[in-house]
C-alpha cells in the first residue's frame, strides 16, 4: 500500500472523527437551549393556561393543557369597578410618557454632540452623575409636591421626560453617524433642528426604538409614584389597581353573585385563579409590543453602547 493511500485513509479517518464531534457538540447545544426555552418560557404559558381553565378543574393540577375551558375570572376581573378607567390612564401614561420620553432624550443627546454647545462636557457630565448618584425618597416627594405634581397626571410623564442612561446611549449612536450628512445639510441651509427632525432622527431609529422599548417597559409597570402622590380615584393606574386586586383575590373570590354580575349566574372562582388572571393582564401588553420593535433593539442597543 503507497504512502498516498495511507495518508488519504489517515485523513479521511480523521474527518469522519471530526464530524462525530461536531454532531454531538450540535446535539448537545440544542439539547440546552431547548431546556432553556422551555424553562423561559413554561411559565408564562402556564399562568396562561391557568387563567382560562375552569378554575374549580384548574385545582386538581394544570400542566400543559387548559382543565376545562372558561374566561369567566377575565369577565370578572374587567367589570370591576374603576378597571377601565384604570387601563385608560395608564395607556395614556405609557404612549404619552414614552413619546416625550424619547423626543426630549433624542434631541438633548444631540445638542450635547455639538462644540459650539456652551459647556457641553459638563452638561455631559451632570448627566452621568445622575446614574450613580439618587436623592432618595424624601427629597424625590418633597420635590413633586412643590412643582405641584400631586394628584396630578403630569406625575406620570414629567419627571422621565430625561432619562440619562438613554440620552448616553443615543448620543453614543449619533456620534457614529457620518458627518458628511449634517454637513451636506447646513450647505443647503437647514438649521439644528431641521437637520435633527430630517436626517438625525430617521437614522436613529435602532437606538430610538430601543428607547421606546425601555421607557413604554418602564412606564406601563411603574405604580409606585401612584401609589405615594395620586390619591384621586380617576387618575389611579391599571397596575396598581391591579395590585391592591391581587392583595384582596381571597375577598374577591368570595363576593356574592350579585356584586359580581348584577344578578347573572355566575361561576365560582377561586384566589389562583384571579392572580393568574390578573398576572395576564399586566403582563401580556408589553409582552406584545416587544416582538414588533426587536429587529431594531438588538442593533440599537449594540451599536448605542460601542464607546461612551
Amino acid at each position: 500500500m503507497s504512502t498516498r493511500t495511507i495518508a488519504s485513509q489517515s485523513g479521511a479517518s480523521r474527518k469522519r472523527s471530526l464530524d462525530w464531534k461536531n454532531l454531538a457538540f450540535n446535539a448537545c447545544n440544542y439539547f440546552i437551549l431547548s431546556v432553556l426555552v422551555i424553562v423561559t418560557i413554561y411559565p408564562f404559558y402556564y399562568i396562561f393556561i391557568y387563567s382560562i381553565s375552569d378554575s374549580i378543574e384548574a385545582q386538581k393540577g394544570v400542566f400543559l393543557w387548559p382543565a376545562g375551558f372558561s374566561l369567566e375570572s377575565y369577565r370578572t376581573t374587567i367589570a370591576l369597578p374603576g378597571i377601565m378607567d384604570a387601563a385608560l390612564v395608564s395607556l395614556s401614561r405609557t404612549v404619552l410618557g414614552t413619546v416625550l420620553t424619547v423626543c426630549c432624550c433624542s434631541f438633548f443627546a444631540y445638542l450635547i454632540t455639538k462644540d459650539e454647545l456652551p459647556y457641553r462636557k459638563w452638561i455631559y457630565r451632570f448627566v452621568l452623575v445622575t446614574m450613580y448618584f439618587n436623592a432618595g425618597f424624601i427629597p424625590w416627594y418633597l420635590t413633586m409636591k412643590a412643582y405641584g405634581l400631586q394628584n396630578n397626571f403630569l406625575l406620570y410623564i414629567l419627571p422621565s421626560a430625561l432619562v440619562g442612561f438613554n440620552v448616553i446611549l443615543i448620543k453614543t449612536f449619533i456620534e457614529q453617524l457620518p458627518v458628511s450628512l449634517e454637513e451636506s445639510a447646513k450647505i443647503d441651509g437647514a438649521g439644528y433642528f431641521k437637520i435633527f427632525t430630517s436626517v438625525i432622527f430617521p437614522l436613529s431609529m435602532p437606538i430610538i426604538a430601543t428607547i421606546a422599548v425601555f421607557a413604554a417597559v418602564g412606564q406601563w409597570n411603574t405604580w409606585f409614584d401612584n401609589y405615594f402622590l395620586v390619591e384621586n380615584p380617576k387618575l389611579q393606574t391599571l397596575q396598581l389597581v391591579l395590585y391592591n386586586l391581587l392583595n384582596q383575590s381571597s375577598n374577591l373570590s368570595n363576593m356574592t353573585t350579585d356584586q359580581l354580575s348584577r344578578g347573572d349566574l355566575v361561576r365560582t372562582l377561586t384566589p389562583q385563579s384571579i392572580r393568574m388572571t390578573i398576572t395576564m393582564l399586566v403582563t401580556l401588553p408589553i409582552v406584545l409590543v416587544y416582538p414588533l420593535l426587536q429587529r431594531y433593539f438588538v442593533k440599537g442597543i449594540m451599536l448605542g453602547a460601542v464607546k461612551g
